[in-house]
């Protein structure tokens, strides 16, 4: 199965011309993205770190034509990537904003990892959950039943956080001291 090169990645985003403002985003997603990755597989995880990288690069490849026609942009972006020949990558894109149901795998997915890196970061800047979850309610917690499933993704969100964070030695409110280059406190 393909997976575009971080490269192929950027000239994509340039190419559909995605606002710099969202590819700052995506940068920043990729990097949590990766520590976490590095951290989990250097402790007996398996997850490819080609496909985090290009699926956090690309997660928001369609969300300005989202917020233009209100389609959900997980959605189309899934589907351009699949068109593009690229299905892996458009499965972990999907899953996002909202991880399915089911029972809980023993491992951390690549899904899981770049869904929970979208979550940590807010625009260009690496924040908690609390605080992530507190804009998402600011922006989109208006409309009828948008409080229940802002509150349902947070509760998601805080259990895959556990997940990750008992496998690995930094704890989650370190993260952006350690991507920082920050000494540990």
């Amino acid at each position: 199965m393909m997976t575009p090169s971080r490269e192929d990645c950027l000239r994509l985003l340039e190419r559909r011309g995605v606002p710099q403002h969202v590819i700052v985003h995506s940068l920043q997603v990729d990097r949590v993205a990766r520590y976490l990755g590095q951290e989990l597989n250097e402790r007996g995880q398996t997850l490819d770190l080609k496909l985090v990288e290009a699926a956090s690069l690309l997660h928001d490849i369609t969300k300005i034509d989202g917020l233009d026609s209100g389609e959900n942009h997980a959605a189309s972006g899934a589907r351009l990537l699949r068109d593009l020949g690229y299905p892996r990558v458009a499965q972990v894109v999907e899953q996002h904003i909202v991880l399915p149901g089911g029972p809980p795998l023993t491992r951390v997915t690549e899904e899981e990892l770049v869904n929970y890196s979208d979550k940590r970061v807010m625009h260009d800047r690496i924040v908690t959950l609390q605080e992530r979850f507190d804009d998402l309610q600011e922006r989109y917690g208006r409309r009828p039943g948008s409080h229940a499933f802002v509150q349902a993704a947070l509760e998601r969100a805080r259990e895959t956080e556990r997940k990750i964070f008992c496998r690995i030695a930094t704890r989650s409110e370190e993260l952006s001291l350690r991507l920082e280059g920050c000494p540990r406190p």
